[in-house]
């Protein structure tokens, strides 16, 4: 399921313009981290391919549907979003109530809402937390239950915002792993992120926008090597990468495989 954006313009009701004419394609399957600095428009862009924002001007498509023609619960089917604080989505008694709210929503059969919220449980190692409260969890839990309720509706576009803010070295692991278990499920990932050494790690696309523009868009290894253009949006490369550039490696690396190779090249 491609998502395809043309032209996209969006000012909110202040006349703050947030996106300048944004045109992309994002192919099915794809896992795609999207970095800038506060106020680049990255959250407007992508609460666009659920229809929480409507375009001022432009269009998105997810599939073959124009998200002006569908409400946002009927984009839920196709598209899955995890907010940056989990306290924005949860609000059930227990963990396992929870996970099970959104695929009882999009209508699935109570043998299938079992086995994608048993599915999901064990994705995030929550299946030992069923009827526990959320709000009795840690924030670094309560971000795993609301990946898990996302999760759960086996949508095959997911779209995470912020996902390692606040979250321990454990946690990012754990959500590292969500990530590609859906890759290798075909899913299509779409990550907003500060951590550009979580990005380097897990994303093989990056779009860097500044000003509600896109500035680069391609490969990761590609983007994150322009150091000059990513510092204008103020976005550093990751670690490994400057460390390479430093040591002279003659090609941009992005994570400790490829930064390995480098050294013995």
């Amino acid at each position: 399921m491609n998502i395809e954006i043309s032209n996209l313009h969006f000012a909110y009701p202040t006349g703050v313009q947030a996106l300048r004419g944004i045109s992309l394609t994002i192919e099915s399957g794809e896992q795609v981290a999207i970095v800038g600095q506060n106020g680049a428009g990255k959250t407007t862009l992508v609460k666009h391919l659920n229809g929480l924002l409507q375009p001022t001007s432009g269009t998105v498509q997810i599939g073959d549907w124009n998200t002006k023609e569908h409400s946002v619960a009927k984009m839920a089917r196709r598209v899955g979003y995890v907010f940056q604080n989990p306290d924005d989505q949860l609000f059930s008694k227990n963990v396992g109530i929870e996970v099970a709210f959104g695929p009882r929503n999009l209508g699935m059969n109570a043998e299938q809402v079992q086995r994608q919220v048993n599915e999901a449980l064990a994705m995030t190692e929550l299946s030992d937390k069923t009827e526990t409260n959320p709000y009795d969890l840690s924030a670094t839990w309560r971000k795993m239950v609301a990946l898990a309720s996302v999760i759960a509706m086996d949508t095959d576009i997911v779209i995470f915002d912020e996902p390692t803010t606040g979250q321990d070295a454990a946690n990012i692991a754990r959500i590292a792993n969500v990530i590609k278990v859906l890759r290798e499920r075909g899913k299509t990932v779409i990550t907003i992120t500060h951590d550009i050494d979580f990005c380097g790690e897990n994303f093989a696309r990056v779009i860097a926008m500044s000003q509600g523009r896109i500035l680069l868009d391609g490969k990761a290894n590609d983007v994150l090597g322009q150091e000059d253009v990513l510092a204008t949006t103020y976005v550093d490369p990751p670690q490994l990468t400057r460390l390479g550039k430093r040591l002279g490696f003659k090609e941009t690396v992005r994570n400790e495989e490829e930064f390995l190779a480098g050294l013995k090249k």
